[in-house]
């Protein structure tokens, strides 16, 4: 019996991929990293110190050390999501669903806390969730699980009563791995990627979230 709902970020409540592309080209560029925005695709979903330190062992550059090229592009994501506020259609709906399902509500994010709290705020959602955790400062970010399973133990429910959602393949790898349910919302261009078939439900959309979706988990 679900108890309990999971909402990734990035790609999932907020349209940011587009922001943390720019700021990664912006910025890896300015430190003479060749980049093009195809390129961060590798990396989608990867926590952005890990995407940082991926980008020095393929072209290690002089100067500004991980910590501060990582520093550089949080700001300009959290400048671009202040300046634009991208929710994604059916946000509001899907959050609704699960309230009326009497669920419990957490966030789980691989974004740094100040850029999750700097999101909500702008999209007037930081009273939607009872627990919101980062995986900023874990061992592993996802696809590792414990993001996940460190937000089941917050909300006091087992993470198998859980039903996460998330647009990346490596959030969806954390969710199953900490034995949760996983609806997959996959940007278009990636839908048709084989991995999604581990997800419990493919979604278009939050649009498509509804009382008997979750119930039939």
């Amino acid at each position: 019996m679900l108890q309990a709902a999971v909402f990734d970020m990035d790609g999932l409540l907020v349209d940011s991929e587009p922001f943390w592309q720019r700021a990664q080209v912006d910025i890896f560029s300015s430190i003479g990293v060749q980049i093009k925005q195809e390129d961060t695709l590798q990396t989608m979903g990867l926590r952005i110190d890990q995407v940082v330190e991926f980008w020095f062992a393929k072209q290690p550059w002089q100067g500004a050390d991980c910590a501060t090229v990582t520093e550089m592009i949080v700001a300009r994501v959290e400048e671009l999501v202040k300046e634009h506020k991208p929710m994604l259609p059916g946000v509001l709906e899907a959050l609704a669903t699960c309230e009326q399902l009497g669920l419990k509500i957490a966030l789980a994010s691989s974004s740094p806390m100040r850029l999750i709290r700097a999101t909500l705020e702008a999209l007037s959602l930081e009273s939607k969730f009872s627990a919101v955790l980062s995986a900023e400062h874990l061992r592993y970010g996802k696809p590792h699980p414990e993001v996940y399973i460190n937000a089941a133990d917050e909300l006091g429910v087992p993470p198998q009563a859980c039903v996460a959602f998330e647009d990346s393949v490596n959030g969806l790898l954390a969710a199953k791995a900490a034995q949760m349910k996983g609806i997959a919302v996959p940007e278009k261009a990636y839908a048709d990627d084989a991995r999604w078939a581990i997800a419990d439900k493919k979604l278009s959309s939050l649009h498509e979230v509804n009382q008997q979706l979750i119930s039939s988990l």
